[in-house]
């Protein structure tokens, strides 16, 4: 494995996270207290290129390989404290994009891709249920055959992007019968009949990343919006699965990087008992234990983006690096928390909404102990 980085790889990295700074980190605040997202920063970003990057760019994308993309995104991380939007934006190009180039017909792929990467569409992304969450081919959502296509009835949960999205790739069975077998994708665009939205979940953290509801209510879908042949919805879903593990985190490592220096300035310049606060050692060591888990979490993040780079599976790998960033945000935001003390905890220092963003990243794209289950599978037990 050689990550040796390019100059011009470097310096996409650097004004990706110039331009970060710059454009994407003003009013943060307020919109996480309102829960919206700015949809001026996902067209900055998409002028940028960053939601074409790993699309080829005969359909509008970039076609960066993974590994620039990755450290595009790790570069997004860490000048963007907006971690909703960019949550947002890998949603969309993990969950939607990349199964839609890599399962779609050339007309499909013509159709929703050039306005995906450009900003003008949106997608999410309809897997989960009310009642099917880590079980996740329990589906309870029906496509069944009717003349010239199918009718689908059944409701999506904790759908990202869901209140404001042009098109959501949705995961019903068409013969129940069949088990796994049944499962089928299909692209389902805003307007269609008997497709309606709910309004935007309230949560947590990731409070500028919308979430909603996707029901379908009889809504009937030509046979051209069937992603795939009948049946392959296990194959995409695990295929995007495996992208989105691999890939959704990178720009974690990027605000874990922020995090560290951010620390590391704050217990430089606190005083408390006539010292630097860094000169305490309880202090000293989580600031190190942070730089230990940046390092190594960037180290599996990169040998999965080269697993898919040499075209190998990374089943296994991308299990390691979601459970194991995502774990390391978490403490790296309350450690980061810890260090500032009273002021970590207070909104306006932007330190503990870090923490908040990173709680959700043990939940989406298969839970940390899904992750264990499938790492235990891979070992044989």
């Amino acid at each position: 494995m050689d990550f040796s980085w390019s100059e011009e790889q470097l310096a996409y990295k650097e004004a990706v996270i110039k331009f970060s700074q710059k454009e994407l980190n003003e009013g943060v605040i307020e919109r996480d207290r309102q829960g919206i997202i700015s949809r001026e920063n996902w067209l900055k970003c998409a002028r940028l290129g960053i939601l074409g990057l790993p699309i080829p760019e005969k359909y509008g994308g970039s076609g960066a390989d993974i590994l620039t993309t990755m450290l595009a995104m790790e570069g997004l991380g860490y000048g963007c404290r907006d971690n909703g939007l960019i949550f947002a934006m890998n949603a969309q190009m993990w969950s939607v994009q990349l199964p839609i180039l890599i399962f779609g017909t050339e007309d499909q792929k013509e159709k929703y891709l050039p306005g995906l990467c450009g900003g003008e569409l949106v997608g999410a992304h309809g897997m989960s249920e009310p009642d099917s969450g880590s079980d996740a081919y329990s589906l309870r959502t029906r496509a069944e055959r009717v003349q010239n296509g199918y009718l689908l009835n059944g409701t999506k949960m904790f759908v990202t992007n869901a209140p404001f999205a042009d098109v959501a790739l949705v995961f019903a069975t068409v013969d129940p019968a069949k088990g796994r077998g049944g499962i089928t994708a299909f692209l389902v665009e805003r307007g269609a009949l008997g497709f309606t939205v709910s309004r935007s979940i309230e949560k947590m953290g990731l409070r500028t990343s919308p979430m909603g509801e996707l029901i379908l209510q009889d809504c009937f879908l030509p046979e051209e919006c069937r992603l795939g042949p009948e049946g392959a919805g296990v194959s995409i879903f695990n295929s995007s699965m495996e992208w989105e593990r691999s890939s959704i985190l990178a720009s974690h490592v990027g605000a874990m990087e922020r995090q560290l220096e951010t620390c590391i300035h704050y217990v430089r310049q606190r005083r408390q008992f006539g010292q630097p606060i860094g000169k305490f050692q309880s202090v000293a060591n989580r600031v190190a234990d942070m730089k230990v888990r940046l390092e190594t979490a960037r180290l599996l993040l990169y040998r999965v983006a080269w697993l898919k780079k040499m075209n190998k599976t990374a089943v296994l790998e991308a299990a390691l690096a979601k459970l194991y960033l995502s774990e390391c945000f978490v403490q790296s935001s309350l450690d980061a928390i810890r260090i500032h003390g009273g002021y970590g905890y207070m909104t306006e220092f932007e330190v503990e909404r870090d923490l908040r963003d990173a709680i959700g990243g043990t939940l989406y794209s298969g839970t940390s102990d899904i992750q264990r289950v499938i790492i235990a599978r891979w070992l044989g037990l």
